[in-house]
């Protein structure tokens, strides 16, 4: 957690103190420059677009870096998939070559042999984190060698990420599995020993990507079982309730402290248990956004359904920011902060979704 400070100062400090340039050179290498900066941008502390802004306030150039806006437009690209698609369903055709729809026991006990994927196995465990690549790694190594359907495997891997977004991580695993894409993804042992800094030899991997592409499931990938996987939510902490006033809804989603800052009104912390066993997340996890959450002066808190917070609690107006997984929530809808606003609907690549993107961010109009 050290990785991660709640305040929400040190977290404006962490953008300014990022290299973008060296992010782009090295952010590849599981040692790299990365930002760490995902978990507030998942829990809607920031946008990529306040990200983007105050990097480019201190002078740097589109060109220079474009690697690192990339990365804030993967995480917008997602977001917009998911307005339109179902991240549940295979976005652009169905994995092939499924054995089994549950996880290698292997990958939930850190224990695939490969040094440099265990580790970050029992990163994820100790911290909630795992390296952009190492995710890659893990998820080629449950779809596409174990042949694990994608779905179960991405809800594990979200249990556990401080940076848990569901768009993201289930549109990631699926274009590892070539199900958001037009091929699987691979990787043997040089290319994790390149990014990963390792020097292991002889293991089921130590082949060429042909042959990895016709392989048999390695035997310590055979036994697959499925974790149990709990959210454990808070109870409802309500006091001064103002019916007069309205109320502003926050969520696992939004937990933004600048929206609205200074209005009147009920300012909750909703938690719907229905949501959280659709997509459960850790101890760890949900203790991490209820720290965020103190960054929301007076912030409330209502474990239950939206209907129930307004049959419990009646308010003037009801105000609440647009997200694919918002239960059942009525009142005034307002937009998310994006890189570019008019570039929404369905993109079929993260490629196409860029260009426009790009010359958006080119023209004189991004301010």
């Amino acid at each position: 957690m050290s990785y991660f400070p709640a305040q929400y100062t040190d977290i404006l400090n962490k953008i300014d103190a990022i290299d973008p340039v060296e992010y782009g050179r090295t952010r590849n290498y599981l040692h790299g420059a990365v930002t760490r900066l995902s978990p507030y941008v998942s829990r809607g502390v920031i946008s990529t677009r306040v990200i983007l802004k105050r990097i480019l306030a201190r002078g740097y150039e589109l060109r220079h870096i474009e690697a690192f806006v990339k990365e804030l437009c993967w995480r917008d690209y997602f977001q917009r998939v998911a307005q339109v698609k179902d991240p549940d369903k295979a976005i652009r055709q169905e994995q092939i070559r499924v054995n089994n729809y549950h996880i290698p026991s292997a990958i939930i006990e850190a224990k695939t042999g490969l040094i440099a994927i265990d580790a970050a196995i029992q990163e994820l465990y100790e911290t909630g984190y795992m390296h952009n690549h190492a995710r890659m790694y893990t998820a080629f190594l449950t779809c596409n060698l174990a042949q694990s359907h994608w779905l179960q495997p991405a809800r594990w891997m979200y249990y556990h990420l401080l940076d848990g977004d569901w768009a993201s991580n289930a549109g990631s695993w699926q274009w590892v599995a070539g199900a958001n894409s037009s091929k699987k993804y691979y990787a043997n042992q040089e290319n994790i020993n390149k990014y990963s800094a390792t020097l292991q030899q002889g293991t089921y991997l130590d082949t060429t990507y042909e042959s990895l592409e016709m392989a048999e499931i390695p035997d310590v990938l055979k036994e697959a079982t499925w974790p149990s996987l709990k959210t454990e939510l808070p109870p409802t902490r309500i006091h001064d309730w103002q019916t007069d006033k309205p109320t502003f809804i926050y969520n696992y989603y939004q937990l933004d402290p600048l929206w609205h800052k200074g209005e009147p009104g009920n300012r909750v912390l909703l938690l719907d248990p229905i949501l959280f066993e659709r997509y459960p997340v850790s101890n760890k996890c949900m203790e991490f956004m209820l720290t965020l959450s103190q960054n929301i002066p007076g912030i409330l808190i209502f474990t239950g359904s939206f209907d129930e917070l307004c049959s419990a609690y009646s308010s003037a107006t009801v105000y609440y920011k647009e997200h694919p997984l918002n239960i059942g929530y009525r009142g005034i809808e307002e937009p998310r902060d994006w890189i570019c606003d008019d570039v929404s609907g369905y993109f079929p690549s993260f490629f196409s979704y860029w260009k426009k993107v790009e010359k958006r961010l080119r023209s004189d109009s991004f301010q």
